[in-house]
């Protein structure tokens, strides 16, 4: 293999084909990326054998080949080099030798034939979604999802794909993100998948500056996302999602519109005084347009903070985990926010002002 590249296009992708190398793994090639020169391209791999990268980057070959490098060390050392031309050879076997402005180096490989080959997806439903309102979708679910593996379908994010478009919910069963994303679909069942919730917030990263589509394609127990010249591929979590549409609030008996950024400075004051109990801060709704946090008096003291409001409806009590609060208001991404409270011993809804396609449930803690 010999192929010349721009620095900064290859230190792009090594950093995109990173997200599926996992640290200390025991078999040492899983700790390498695969680079693979082939026609005009330089294609770059990795896997952790939970999720499977590969992307694909412009390049002057002027020998095919491949090996696999450790992703430490070489991306270590291609971002420390000036923006240019790289040339990466194959020499002595299975070293790789790097030439640059005013450097020179070789790194060790194992050769590819030890790397574990990228499952192949049959795809069975393929849909096309745009890269942005994924993008946003995943910073407004994923953090809801649980990392306890003793529910291991909790650690994951719902995908229901349904007539009109799809469904991305995730739960840990203290708390709930739901967002729909609308979009034409020819299906005439629901289709549900459970991807992890890991994979989800690596996707995320990688789409976060793309533009365009993003086209998904399912398998009986893989997904494959496939953006721009990248490729994710990860497994599917096995089991059944809970039925949490049942679980969902009921009418609320009082709405408060509040302004997003006065909600977060009040809720950050008064959790300064509840470490000591759950992170449990009362919220008092009243008629006059006042929204009233509060905690109980603890060893460093207690807090109060109040946040003028729009509110319809009664008078109203609950209480709730203060960081529980602040995932969903700093994720919600609107400038003022509704909260629907029924009463002390239900779920509360937050939802954007603005748009009707996210909900966020909290489950309340004891008044």
């Amino acid at each position: 293999m010999k192929v010349k590249c721009s620095q900064r296009a290859l230190i792009n992708a090594l950093n995109i084909a990173n997200k599926a190398v996992s640290p200390n793994n025991t078999l040492p090639v899983l700790n390498n990326i695969l680079m693979s020169a082939e026609g005009k391209k330089l294609s770059l791999s990795a896997t952790n054998l939970e999720i499977a990268i590969k992307t694909t980057m412009d390049a002057e070959v002027f020998n095919e080949g491949s090996i696999t490098i450790p992703a430490k060390i070489l991306i270590g050392y291609i971002g420390l080099l000036k923006d240019g031309d790289v040339e990466l050879k194959i020499e002595d076997g299975m070293s790789l030798s790097i030439k640059a402005s005013h450097s020179e180096t070789k790194i060790k490989g194992i050769t590819p034939e030890e790397f574990p080959l990228l499952p192949k997806i049959e795809a069975s439903s393929t849909f096309e979604i745009s890269s942005e309102d994924l993008k946003d979708a995943i910073s407004q679910v994923a953090f809801a999802a649980s990392f306890n593996m003793v529910r291991p379908v909790l650690t994951g994010v719902l995908f229901r794909f349904v007539k009109d478009g799809l469904k991305m919910v995730a739960t840990d069963s203290y708390r709930l993100s739901e967002r729909f994303l609308k979009f034409p679909s020819t299906i005439k069942e629901d289709i549900d998948c459970i991807v992890p919730a890991k994979t989800v917030i690596e996707l995320g990263k990688i789409i976060s500056s793309l533009k365009g589509s993003i086209e998904i394609n399912i398998s009986s127990n893989q997904v494959l996302f496939k953006a721009g010249d990248t490729i994710l591929i990860s497994r599917l979590i096995e089991g059944r999602f809970p039925d949490y549409e049942k679980h969902m609030p009921k009418e609320a008996k009082t709405k408060c519109e509040v302004n997003s950024q006065d909600l977060i400075v009040a809720v950050k004051k008064v959790s300064l005084f509840v470490v000591e109990t759950n992170n449990n801060i009362k919220l008092s709704i009243t008629n006059d347009g006042k929204l009233i946090l509060n905690t109980e008096e603890t060893q460093v003291g207690e807090g109060r903070a109040d946040v003028d409001v729009k509110v319809s409806g009664e008078n109203n009590k609950i209480a709730l985990n203060a960081q529980y609060i602040l995932d969903a208001l700093l994720n919600i991404q609107d400038d003022n926010v509704l909260l629907e409270v029924v009463d002390k011993t239900n779920p509360v809804s937050i939802k954007p002002l603005k748009k009707k396609d996210f909900v966020h449930i909290i489950m309340p803690l004891k008044l």
